[in-house]
């Protein structure tokens, strides 16, 4: 099959699930192109994208000058040099009657330009609502062809909703030919704003269970309890109630370590948090690890939490990718009863969940899991098959090609 992917931006270190699927979809042998808005840091990619050389596949919107003039006097020349590949894309994409400020400004005109060379695709899976959006228009304006396939993942159905109103997918859920939701939460959410139930299923981002291998874990010869957190230093990550509930419990368990491993705007704010209470020699913010260095700080911890929580501005998480790696490997884990991370984490059996910006619950859950060591055996074997089980990407992969084939019936 031919497949077009439609992403923000690519090769993106924080969205491996979308590389997941591109290669396991070349290793099943289909043929796959990256089309992205942005084009991300190339410096640091992950492993997979020069082992399958997915740069050459990838193709990248042409930039808009900012002055207005300017980008007139370039359309003219891209008209003239592009005309001939696909007259009817570019007159449609001009159409200021029909598309208003979008063909004024000439972003209509910009945005096909990536696709005038393309051939016919089977499918067309665009990553994220937004980009189901822009999908849809480029198939509407005659620049991509093949069957339209949106992902819903998160903050395109939550933040991005409440930013633009319950409205803003209409036109997407009558003409997308089908959509998918990393989890139940999601597809839920989804058939509220007004997606036909039959239009929708739930394909769960996976992870390579090969490389997050598991591992008994028990307390060490030394007694020190390594606690470790995964994830961009943003709100709805929920890290400054894990960096209070470690620190409340610091007085009583000096053996205990904590780790956080991410960047992001909050950074600042927690080591001011850490510096506060005087921690910082327990509590570290390690910055961003590339995947080996994430496992070898997973293989050497005993404690996973994931506290995420509703941003202010309506960010949610789906079951986090860094939660089923870690579980994966063995780890028992405190997430919060928080979108899609019920439908990951079993209460009492795989971990524990506790309530959003709750500190005290999470050092509670800290502290029971720290005297009673002898269930860290029980949960990492509960989770670890369980993320096998549900969220082994070889098995989504395969699925996910089914998937297209009954679409492109």
């Amino acid at each position: 099959m031919n497949i077009a992917f439609i992403v923000e931006k690519f090769p993106a270190l924080t969205e491996t699930f979308i590389l997941n699927q591109v290669v396991g979809l070349i290793e099943l042998g289909h043929n796959v192109d990256i089309y992205a808005l942005h084009q991300d840091d190339t410096n640091k990619v992950h492993s997979d994208v020069i082992k399958y050389d997915l740069l050459t596949h990838t193709h990248y919107m042409v930039q808009m000058p900012k002055n207005y003039v300017f980008r007139v006097l370039q359309v003219i020349w891209l008209i003239i040099i592009n005309f001939k590949k696909a007259p009817l894309a570019v007159m449609r994409s001009l159409n200021f009657f029909k598309y208003g400020k979008s063909a004024i400004s000439l972003r209509l005109f910009y945005s096909i330009l990536p696709f005038l060379d393309s051939q016919s695709y089977d499918i067309i899976h665009c990553q994220f609502g937004m980009y189901g959006i822009v999908g849809m228009r480029l198939r509407e304006l005659g620049a991509i062809r093949g069957k339209l396939i949106t992902c819903f993942r998160g903050y395109d159905i939550s933040w991005y909703v409440k930013e633009f109103g319950d409205d803003i997918y209409n036109e997407l859920f009558s003409k997308g030919d089908l959509f998918l939701a990393n989890c139940d939460f999601f597809r839920q959410r989804a058939i509220k704003l007004g997606c036909e139930e039959r239009k929708i299923i739930v394909h769960g981002s996976g992870i390579d269970c090969d490389r997050f291998a598991f591992k008994p874990r028990y307390l060490s010869c030394d007694r020190q309890i390594r606690i470790v957190t995964v994830g961009r230093l943003i709100e709805k990550k929920g890290i400054e109630y894990s960096i209070h509930a470690v620190a409340e419990i610091l007085n009583n368990y000096p053996n205990i370590e904590y780790n956080i491993i991410g960047e992001g705007y909050l950074k600042e704010y927690f080591q001011q948090i850490i510096n506060e209470f005087c921690v910082e020699e327990k509590i570290h913010l390690l910055g961003w690890k590339n995947q080996q260095e994430i496992i070898e700080v997973l293989d050497n911890s005993h404690i996973f939490i994931a506290p995420s929580v509703t941003a202010k501005d309506g960010n949610q998480d789906a079951p986090v990718n860094t939660l089923k790696e870690a579980m994966a490997m063995g780890l028992p884990v405190i997430g919060t009863y928080h979108g899609g991370i019920p439908e990951l984490v079993e209460d009492g059996i795989s971990g524990f969940l506790v309530p959003e910006r709750d500190a005290s619950a999470i050092a509670n859950k800290i502290l029971y899991l720290i005297e009673h060591p002898e269930i860290w055996l029980s949960m990492g074997k509960a989770g670890s098959s369980y993320v096998e089980k549900h969220y082994n990407m070889h098995q989504l992969n395969h699925e996910l090609v089914e998937i297209y084939q009954q679409v492109s019936v």
